[in-house]
């Protein structure tokens, strides 16, 4: 994009005070906030089906605990408790994958109703199981579920104003966090038996309020022809009679434009979708090297790994609630700052963040592991009781939180096409949890191989490479239509 004009229109009703802007001479109006009120409603409705894709996450950190104690009806092993933390992230994929022509066939709204009933027998399966194999078949259930949340990112991006799709799609992690921070904390006072059954009651009641939601405008015109439904869809969204008029002749005109072609083969050839593609793949492979959702998946079992108990009453359990609150409450800031700041800032504060807070983890473990009288002679002295480690954890959780466990799900959301939003988004998303079962699954191995800090170190030079990478390839989304985004990869291609 070489410039943009801005023009502000000035209306004699107070109520119609939208500016239109002019992007490369295609018109974006933009909206006051008392006008975004029914999309914010109805993006939070759509993103409270990721509550349960963080539930997943966090739920093995409660349940293998309570699996090893000795009062435990359920018994594992090693082995099989890192099944049972990461066979979630290897049943994903084939929701993801399936995701995508379902979607594009039945709506996304009604992929969004149907998504629920999975993950409601799910948690029944949980609350009912009788053996290790139970709790496998739940599992592989609950991550197949986790792959088909997928159509909430795409309906949210569908639905939203440009000038809000930045803040609203980073809502899914806000609320793949509050799902974290929900189980940490039932994680305190309830077995985990009894947190199935409150989950099951929590999946009903989203079920319930996405029945109250829109259809997507985009699928009606893209997918359906069907003008008159889209136009019901835009005005629930946009209260507004002129702002309503305005996003119609929009919708509109970007309707006819991808109608014009047909999806074939070739079009999979174009910069704008092999050049995302790679972008995302790239940045996929970060995230999950990183080790941010390691740290999730077994978040008790890394606490005991670096002290154990700590200052000031801290022991493993609220350590974990801790990571959750810090998960949540960055994930918020996120979420918030990204209307103004846009993904690459928010990329380089996570990626050296997380860089800085690894290093000096991975430092201060090597040293708690000379013995004390080489210490001595150093002339350090270690306090076994002290929180330092703990720290340097929960501050990379909170950098990860800002940046790179939150962006790379949304971008998903903007960077893919709209003709192929739906089967490359659930394909990629399909590539990041086999990336993570794999992760996720040999952890406990790699532990018995290397020293935690070596493993401290890696990240800090993963995290360092994700930030070279973003600063030369990743375009910033903010404020873009699909048509500029489109535009650029076109002229990079």
């Amino acid at each position: 994009m070489t410039r943009e004009h801005q023009i502000k229109l000035e209306e004699g009703d107070e109520k119609n005070d939208s500016a239109l802007i002019l992007t490369n001479e295609k018109p974006v109006y933009s909206i006051p906030w008392r006008s975004s009120l029914r999309q914010i409603v109805a993006c939070c409705v759509a993103h409270s089906l990721v509550i349960q894709a963080g539930i997943n996450m966090s739920f093995s950190a409660i349940l293998l605990p309570q699996l090893n104690e000795k009062s435990s009806d359920i018994h594992i092993s090693k082995s099989e408790a890192s099944w049972i933390a990461s066979i979630v992230a290897i049943a994903l994929p084939a929701g993801s994958l399936i995701i995508g022509p379902l979607m594009d066939r039945f709506g996304r709204k009604t992929l969004c109703i149907c998504t629920t009933i999975p993950f409601a027998i799910s948690w029944i399966i949980h609350a009912a199981a009788k053996s290790v194999w139970h709790l496998y078949l739940a599992r592989i259930i609950a991550g197949f579920s986790g792959g088909l949340t997928t159509v909430a990112l795409v309906y949210v991006s569908e639905i939203t104003h440009p000038n809000y799709r930045t803040m609203l799609l980073s809502l899914n992690s806000v609320f793949v966090s509050f799902g974290i921070l929900f189980t940490c904390v039932l994680g305190l006072w309830f077995p985990w038996r009894v947190i199935a059954t409150i989950n099951c009651f929590l999946v009903l009641a989203t079920l319930i309020l996405l029945w109250f939601l829109p259809e997507s405008p985009h699928w009606y015109t893209v997918f359906k022809n069907k003008p008159d439904q889209a136009a019901k869809s835009l005005e629930w969204l946009y209260k507004d009679p002129q702002i309503f008029e305005n996003q119609l002749r929009l919708l509109d005109t970007s309707a006819k434009n991808r109608r014009k072609s047909r999806i074939d083969w070739s079009f999979y050839k174009e910069s704008v979708v092999y050049k995302p593609f790679f972008i995302l793949f790239v940045i996929f492979v970060i995230q999950q090297l990183s080790c941010g959702y390691v740290i999730i998946f077994y978040a008790v079992d890394l606490f005991r790994e670096i002290g154990g108990h700590f200052r000031n009453g801290l022991d493993e359990f609220v350590a974990l609630v801790l990571l959750g609150s810090i998960r949540f409450v960055m994930s918020i800031i996120s979420a918030l700052i990204s209307k103004r700041v846009g993904r690459r800032p928010l990329f380089f504060v996570s990626g050296l963040g997380q860089c800085l807070t690894s290093l000096v983890a991975g430092v201060y473990m090597y040293f708690t592991v000379i013995p004390p009288d080489e210490l001595a002679k150093l002339s350090i002295h270690k306090d076994k009781g002290d929180n330092i480690a703990l720290y340097c954890v929960l501050g990379y959780v909170c950098f990860s939180s800002l940046g790179y466990l939150v962006i790379p799900w949304t971008l998903i959301g903007e960077l893919f096409p709209v003709k192929v939003r739906g089967v490359l988004g659930g394909l990629m998303v399909s590539i990041a949890y086999i990336f993570m079962f794999v992760a996720v699954k040999i952890f406990p191995f790699v532990l018995d191989l290397i020293k935690i800090q070596c493993v401290f170190y890696v990240m800090a030079v993963v995290n360092l490479c994700g930030v070279i990478f973003i600063f030369f390839f990743l375009p910033e989304t903010l404020g873009k239509t699909f048509n500029d985004i489109e535009a650029y990869f076109k002229r990079v291609g």
